[in-house]
């Protein structure tokens, strides 16, 4: 069965940075994109950031751009996601989640219809941003 597990998160001060990480395991391939979500306590959970099978497809949501970068290592069945100039208004629970696509250049910061959806989650890294 397809698995993520997230790791990286903790506290961190405002203007610093943290990686997160996303590992896969049962796959059956490397042919999934995957995305970046987050969700603060009372607010929607949201896609921030995503990245395409062939990795060279990113997206981010304005409130991160030029903050945050996502990465893959498909050896190492990792994605990242490399968040500097941290803000409090970041602090979330981060998850990541995979759609299972042979499309390379698909990337999407919320779910599609079937097949297309984000089928496989993980369990959320926490992400605290105080001084």
């Amino acid at each position: 069965q397809p698995q993520l597990v997230e790791s990286g998160g903790g506290l961190a001060q405002p203007g610093g940075s943290l990686r997160l990480s996303c590992t896969a395991s049962g796959f059956t391939s490397d042919y999934y994109a995957i995305g970046w979500f987050r969700q603060a306590p009372g607010k929607e959970r949201e896609g921030i950031s995503c990245i395409s099978v062939s990795g060279d497809v990113t997206k981010y949501v304005d409130s991160v751009k030029d903050r945050f970068t996502t990465s893959r290592d498909d050896a190492k069945k990792t994605v990242y996601l490399q968040m500097t100039n941290l803000k409090p208004e970041d602090t979330a629970l981060y998850y990541c989640a995979a759609i299972i696509t042979s499309v390379q250049a698909m990337c999407a910061l919320f779910s599609y219809s079937p097949p297309y959806e984000y089928r496989y989650w993980g369990q959320g890294t926490q992400v605290t941003v105080s001084s």
